[in-house]
């Protein structure tokens, strides 16, 4: 399973910050992220694990989602364009876990994680 995403905008920060109520700065303010040594703002981390999450509820309904769970690896950059993938690790026991991943353009993976699906799904 894949999901393609735009490129993260200043647009996309604003819109997610004002929606989450996540207004930190090093997200929306690129003088202080510049103060924090950064070359610009950069993608909320929450904001990538909620496109994994949609990839989740995309493909399977939410009720048999079990777990979910993300660890960050990297940021995402303004202007990172990230996709979403998630494959088959196991199926057993009537639950399938899933092997998540968030990846740039350039190969950086950016979330790594889990989850695991009420059924059996093929790889």
């Amino acid at each position: 399973m894949k999901l393609e995403l735009p490129k993260i905008t200043r647009t996309t920060l604003a819109l997610y910050a004002g929606a989450s109520g996540d207004h930190n700065p090093m997200h929306i303010d690129i003088d202080v992220a510049k103060s924090a040594g950064m070359d610009d703002v950069f993608s909320h981390g929450m904001l990538n694990m909620a496109y994994l999450g949609r990839l989740l509820t995309a493909n399977f309904p939410q009720e048999h989602i079990r777990s979910y769970s993300v660890r960050f690896t990297s940021i995402t950059p303004l202007y990172g364009r990230p996709t979403a993938t998630a494959t088959v690790a196991k199926a057993e026991n009537g639950l399938t876990t899933l092997d998540l991943t968030m990846t740039l353009e350039d190969g950086t993976v950016t979330l790594q994680g889990t989850a695991v699906i009420e059924g059996e799904i093929a790889a």
